[in-house]
């Protein structure tokens, strides 16, 4: 008996990311091996998604609503020029996105038979499906998985919530921790659901599918390649007017690095503020900055959320016009925003996004199961980008408030 209890807990306290990497290989052989067996895995995929499908809404709600229930105000330091860098950086991670899926479309293979989408008729008919959306009763919102009507009433309650007593943004922060440790029971089980999933595609599709996820990645990796060597570096000068290379692959190598194998920005939190001290940056600052940045920094998640979004788009023929490019970058960036701060949590905000193409909800959901079949690399590359950016914003206000003779100070 006990050494079964022993083979469980050292199969839940494993390694998250070899065990999607062996479920993967898994499902690839079974699929070759067995193809019978491998329909009947997919019922693993199924539950999965389900599992997905059943927290993705009351997740939105209690993590955006606690984040910003909590947040500290201080007169006396740089966040304002800190946060309006946190969401400039993460809409440009959104624009370079959708200028990357225009330019390398990727296709996604469905198990959903014959999937359709209504496509809206431009811009207009997106607005004001985003508004009626928005107006959602907040029950119905959870129930029909309305996220925009999720999100816009996480916004308003947290922000009510701030005038709140502390027991009360006690209890927030409780019931978010409670669903956060739902989220991760569910991602525990992502081994068995992805094994199901990509035998069940295999068997039917052939490596077709996984080509299309290779393409994907691909465009992934380069945005986000392009947002840490090339758009971030750009605004730091533009901030400092100073070379950014020097800061910015000090914050790669030393936050990135670490948080690419933590794959978690709020682990990497003690990381980045001993980074910060070591960087001579104003402390009264990065303790208020480097913990706000791991919840609203989320340039990696923008471009995760919006590359997924499109492929989906693209895959069911969904034209989009600039100006709903433009929206759907707007709206990946208040998403990723209230990403989790567990593994994969960017993924579950995309129904949000395929929402405003009339994308329905089983489709959305397989394109998150897609996320998690490649968010190995995916997911590590997101939080590397996002949690690197924490520290290179913050240095790059704190130099731009204090001038050249406080910039020669900071050591990189």
């Amino acid at each position: 008996m006990n050494k079964t209890a022993g083979f469980f807990k050292k199969i839940t306290s494993g390694s998250l990311v070899v065990q999607i990497m062996v479920g993967i290989l898994a499902g690839i052989i079974i699929a070759q091996v067995a193809p019978a067996a491998a329909t009947s895995a997919g019922l693993l995929g199924s539950l999965f998604v389900g599992g997905l499908k059943a927290v993705a809404p009351i997740l939105v709600f209690v993590i955006v609503a606690g984040s910003i229930a909590n947040q500290k105000k201080n007169a006396h330091t740089n966040m304002r020029s800190i946060v309006s860098l946190y969401l400039a950086g993460t809409f440009m991670a959104a624009l370079v996105a959708v200028s990357m899926s225009y330019l390398f479309p990727t296709n996604l293979t469905f198990a959903v038979p014959n999937p359709t989408a209504t496509p809206p008729e431009g811009i207009g008919q997106v607005l004001h499906t985003l508004l009626f959306k928005v107006v959602d009763n907040p029950v119905h919102a959870l129930v029909e998985g309305n996220f925009l009507g999720i999100l816009a009433w996480a916004i308003a309650l947290g922000f009510s919530f701030q005038h709140a007593s502390d027991g009360m943004k006690t209890i927030l922060n409780d019931i978010s921790d409670g669903v956060s440790s739902v989220v991760k029971l569910v991602i525990r089980f992502a081994p068995l659901g992805i094994f199901g999933l990509v035998a069940k595609t295999i068997s039917t599709t052939g490596f077709s599918a996984l080509a299309g996820y290779a393409h994907l990645l691909q465009v992934l990796l380069g945005s986000m390649l392009i947002i840490a060597l090339v758009v971030n570096p750009l605004i730091v000068f533009l901030k400092t007017r100073r070379n950014p290379y020097p800061l910015v692959l000090t914050c790669l190598r030393e936050s990135g690095v670490t948080a690419f194998f933590t794959r978690s920005s709020a682990a990497n939190i003690p990381v980045n503020m001993d980074l910060c001290k070591r960087l001579n940056l104003n402390a009264d600052t990065y303790s208020v900055s480097i913990p706000l940045g791991a919840t609203i920094n989320m340039g990696g998640a923008a471009i995760t959320i919006t590359v997924l979004t499109l492929s989906a788009v693209h895959t069911l023929g969904i034209p989009v016009d600039i100006a709903t490019a433009l929206l759907l970058s707007l709206v990946a960036a208040v998403s990723a925003c209230g990403a989790s701060g567990v593994a994969g949590g960017s993924l579950l905000l995309i129904p949000l996004a395929c929402s405003l193409f009339g994308v329905s909800s089983d489709i959305s959901m397989e394109v998150v199961a897609a996320g998690f079949m490649i968010g190995v690399i995916q997911d590590s590359a997101e939080t590397a980008l996002n949690s690197s950016t924490d520290v290179l914003f913050t240095a790059a206000a704190d130099i731009a408030s204090q001038g050249g003779a406080r910039a020669e100070n900071i050591s990189v």
